[in-house]
């Protein structure tokens, strides 16, 4: 039953990639908006290129995962 559970928190497939990624550009601009409010200027710019920088880290490490899930899938031998 557990094994179920936490089955459904399991990135599976690009598009489930893609939604997540897109879910947290979402938060990563509400919260550089709400640093450019707090922090106006050179603080509050840098603060949201941080934000989003880190949408950018997250996205492509989550992207190659996958792939990388994929490989060991169609070759279960091969350790890259």
């Amino acid at each position: 039953m557990f094994k179920k559970f936490s089955r459904l928190f399991m990135i599976k497939t690009p598009l489930e990639a893609y939604l997540i990624i897109y879910a947290l550009a979402l938060g990563a601009v509400e919260r550089g908006s709400i640093y450019l409010t707090q922090y106006p200027g050179f603080g509050g710019k840098l603060l949201f290129l941080a934000c989003t920088g880190a949408v950018f880290m997250a996205g492509g490490k989550i992207l190659d995962c996958l792939k990388h899930e994929k490989r060991l899938q169609e070759h279960p031998e091969t350790v890259f």
